[in-house]
């Protein structure tokens, strides 16, 4: 995936705080010439944890780290450079990602899941803008029916990026509204549907009840849809964050992670939890409040991001 040069550093801006917290610790602990290996794993495993990767992920990516550089007694900071960044990387494409789906026959539907506070109505809309600058049509759904003020917010939005964003009333059916967005949607020949989903954490059995029932009637409505269920997740949430996708992979068909406010916080060790624990891919993040700030994941940015300063490492 190419990236301008201006597109980079506001890639690398995103993970700055994440470069703090893992980056500069790592960094930190390989500043001796060399080092016992038995010492280094003990330092690598409290670092790791306190980047949020979490203790399961944490562990495993210090057993891996342990059998690549089995051979070594002594690790000098170039080896740790390697030999960890292999290490993410063959963790992170453990499970390969799958490609997004677009519906070659129809409009394409992006259901959006997620709390609230997650960012998720401001992020429909990035990601509305995104597409249009590739020159698709598209429309915006607001079915978070139940949040006072987010149909409003929505409405806004799709106002100020000049496109129908199909609502309803107060506290309606939300899988109502995603019918009446599915039809708008065929009869103006839009490409991309994106539907802004309510973000209410109730229990369990009442969520999967609610989700099941919106991609049912998508589906009746637009062949195959929902063709994405993209989970958007506040970074800063961090092992809670993951706690989240868990629940919700659990109980509907997500294919993907959107990681929102990445430029506000030093979590982004969650990115490879998720996709260790759930096998998700983070398809998108965002790095700021503009309709601009949303980028691909790159994971060689990411890793870039985390572990670029160990390059220079002599």
């Amino acid at each position: 995936m190419g990236f301008f040069n201006k597109d980079k550093n506001k890639y690398l801006h995103g993970f700055a705080k994440t470069n703090d917290s893992l980056g500069k610790k790592l960094k930190f602990v390989t500043e001796n010439k060399k080092q016992n290996k038995e010492d280094f794993m003990e330092q690598l495993m409290v670092t790791l944890i306190e980047a949020d990767i979490g203790y399961k992920t944490s562990e495993l990516i210090c057993d891996r780290f342990f059998e690549t550089c089995q051979n070594y007694y002594y690790l000098f900071a170039k080896d740790i450079m390697n030999f960890l960044g292999q290490t993410f990387r063959d963790i992170y494409f453990e499970k390969p990602d799958q490609d997004i789906v677009f519906n070659e026959n129809g409009p394409t539907v992006i259901l959006m899941v997620g709390v609230n506070g997650s960012g998720k109505t401001s992020t429909c809309a990035k990601l509305a803008n995104r597409y249009l600058k590739e020159d698709k049509k598209v429309a915006l759904v607001a079915a978070d029916t139940f949040r006072a003020g987010a149909t409003e917010q929505l409405e806004k939005w799709a106002e100020r990026l000049n496109i129908k964003c199909i609502s309803g009333n107060p506290n309606e059916d939300p899988s109502s509204v995603l019918v009446k967005g599915c039809r708008y949607a065929k009869d103006n020949d839009i490409d991309i549907l994106i539907c802004d989903t309510a973000g209410r954490l109730q229990n369990k059995v009442n969520l999967m009840g609610e989700l099941e029932k919106m991609s049912r009637v998508v589906g009746k409505e637009i062949e195959g849809a929902p063709h994405n269920t993209w989970l958007v997740l506040d970074a800063n949430t961090g092992q809670n964050g993951l706690s989240q996708a868990e629940l919700f992979n659990e109980i509907t068909n997500l294919n993907g992670i959107i990681l929102t406010k990445m430029d506000g916080t030093s979590k982004g060790g969650i990115i490879i939890a998720i996709k260790n624990i759930t096998g998700l891919p983070v398809r998108y993040i965002t790095v700021g409040e503009q309709l601009d700030d949303i980028q691909d994941f790159d994971f060689d940015m990411y890793l870039d991001s985390i572990i670029g300063d160990l390059k220079h490492a002599s």
